[in-house]
């Protein structure tokens, strides 16, 4: 009876009941199989060289650190510049973010957000017993200041390419604002950073030339001292760099190619705390926190070119700003360029999140971990950069 049953089955289910294969059909198949992974090897093994490189540039850019240990041709490949030309052809939408824990100021973790992974990389050629932060990026490469405001270093994360800038001519031992842009398109033809103080002081460094230089002084028409908002970083477009001030609350702006100062005085949005500048697509943007009562909201502002106004474009979803209901939270933006990752912390908690202003979708950050521990590092600071393996400090 279980027999026929069974059998019923398979006439219901229009199936053909099994039969055994023939010795010569299994071994037909294992031919087929076998003179298919020849033929894709002998495909593999005249692969044109210029496809080649195309290809491994469209790769996702977390495969590089397993790249560069298959062989040595493999290695030395990124260092090449045809390599350089076709990933510069590639276009990369998202950047990276790289940041500070509490627990190890000496070592960063990157968040790759188009994977929603962490990743700890080794910089050993950055001072051990000294906190060195970063500041700036462009290209690929990240610009670090040490604690005490003395000495900057250029390091590309990706593949330790290191660059230890000579010292400055100015002595600052105060806080200053630093800014980071490209001479061309990308970080070999140069790039230029530049540092401001609250007394005017600034500096370049170019290098190409591998020197600072003081172009000059800011304009009378700039009240002095600067009240700059060191929580915000500094934004730039093309050639010209955004500084946050205060005291008249507006921004502060300077253009590396001429050498020219303007300011804006831009009344800030009631009840507004820890806000900072941002940029997408050539527009300035504004982020911070609005607390009224006991309500506390994440919002984003754009700066309106005619008005010079802020005009509110978005703010994060109720249901999250529920979390942080009579709680009293700091806000730290970790990044400025088109996707923001937004560090919100109280008493007893620390959310990461990232806001992308094309589509305007809010998303948390998976907690950062070592790879073999369980606890949680909390983030303290940090900067987005493009990754690119081919961008030498």
């Amino acid at each position: 009876m279980g027999e026929k049953s069974e059998y019923l089955k398979m006439l219901e289910t229009n199936k053909s009941p099994p039969c055994k294969r023939s010795r010569r059909e299994k071994n037909r198949e294992k031919s087929l199989v076998s003179s298919s992974t020849a033929m894709e090897q002998q495909i593999w093994k005249e692969f044109p060289e210029d496809l080649y490189e195309g290809v491994i540039a469209r790769l996702p850019i977390a495969t590089f650190f397993r790249f560069r240990s298959v062989c040595r041709k493999w290695n030395s490949l990124l260092t090449s510049n045809s390599f350089s030309q076709h990933f510069a052809e590639v276009p990369r939408v998202h950047p990276w973010f790289y940041t500070i824990t509490h627990e190890d100021v000496n070592s960063g973790a990157m968040y790759d957000p188009s994977m929603r992974k962490w990743h700890h990389p080794s910089i050993p050629f950055l001072p051990a017993k000294m906190i060195i932060l970063p500041v700036a990026s462009a290209g690929g490469l990240v610009c670090f200041l040490d604690i005490g405001h003395r000495n900057f270093y250029i390091c590309n994360p990706l593949t330790d390419s290191f660059r230890e800038l000579p010292p400055r001519s100015v002595r600052v031992w105060s806080r200053v604002a630093v800014g980071m842009i490209l001479n061309g398109n990308t970080a070999s033809s140069g790039y230029k950073i530049v540092w401001l103080g609250c007394n005017g002081d600034h500096e370049i460094y170019d290098s190409v030339q591998n020197s600072w230089t003081r172009p000059g002084i800011v304009p009378p028409s700039i009240k002095l001292p600067l009240s700059l908002n060191f929580r915000s970083q500094t934004v730039s477009i093309g050639t010209t760099l955004y500084f946050m001030r205060a005291e008249p609350d507006g921004i502060l702006s300077y253009d590396v190619a001429t050498g020219v100062w303007k300011q804006f005085i831009i009344p800030s949005p009631l009840h507004l705390t820890d806000h900072t500048l941002a940029e997408h697509k050539g527009q300035v943007m504004l982020v911070g926190l609005l607390s009224k009562n006991a309500a506390t909201c994440v919002c984003i502002w754009e700066l309106q070119k005619m008005t010079l106004l802020w005009k509110e474009v978005d703010r994060m979803p109720n249901i999250w700003c529920l979390e942080f209901y009579g709680k009293h939270v700091r806000m730290t933006c970790l990044g400025n360029r088109g996707l923001l990752m937004l560090s919100l912390r109280s008493r007893r908690m620390n959310r990461l999140i990232t806001y992308d202003m094309s589509d305007k979708q809010w998303q948390k950050v998976p907690d950062c971990m070592l790879p073999r521990g369980r606890k949680r590092q909390w983030i303290a600071c940090g900067t987005a950069f493009h990754p690119c393996p081919t961008a030498l400090a």
